[in-house]
């Protein structure tokens, strides 16, 4: 791989400061599509922060991690492929309202056999993990494929606590 660390004001850390900070804001900005009252965010720890803290912890994260390519490229690509996830069902959340969105999908859960429910889930995460293995296993130790492969493989751990925390919060406690 490249260098370990860029320079900080270099113009490779300008272009990993651009990369971090559009796909961080365009997690955050799917995010509030989504659920503004943060009622349907599945990561606990982000809804507890609520956006004030978030955005802080945010941008300190967005201009220390360019200076360190590889976790750089990795939040880059996780945080796209998340906003992409969320966008896929914002219109459907903000159009029934948070409240009303989470009653819904309770419903669907309950009716839903477990056992589907979380093998969809199960497969879901597994699929983006094996492509995100074999960007990391051809990249041939070259950055950029090998970054994208762990993003890919970090998005799917994250589609799979997140997801089953969030269902088992809705399941257990219901509403």
């Amino acid at each position: 791989m490249s260098e370990q660390f860029v320079a900080f004001g270099s113009r490779d850390y300008y272009l990993l400061l651009a990369c971090v900070v559009f796909s961080r804001a365009m997690d955050f900005f799917s995010t509030w599509v989504a659920t503004p009252n943060l009622l349907l965010e599945a990561n606990p720890i982000a809804r507890k922060m609520g956006w004030k803290i978030g955005i802080v912890f945010n941008a300190v994260l967005c201009v220390l991690f360019p200076l360190w390519p590889l976790p750089a490229l990795v939040i880059t690509t996780t945080s796209l492929l998340v906003a992409a996830r969320n966008f896929q069902s914002a219109w459907l959340m903000r159009s029934m309202g948070e409240m009303n969105y989470r009653i819904f999908m309770t419903e669907r859960l309950t009716q839903a056999p477990r056992g589907l429910f979380f093998s969809c889930i199960a497969a879901q995460a597994i699929l983006y993990a094996l492509l995100g293995a074999f960007l990391m296993y051809f990249a041939d130790w070259r950055l950029v494929p090998f970054a994208v492969g762990m993003g890919m493989i970090t998005y799917a751990l994250a589609v799979a606590v997140y997801t089953t925390i969030s269902v088992w919060r809705v399941a257990f406690r219901r509403l």
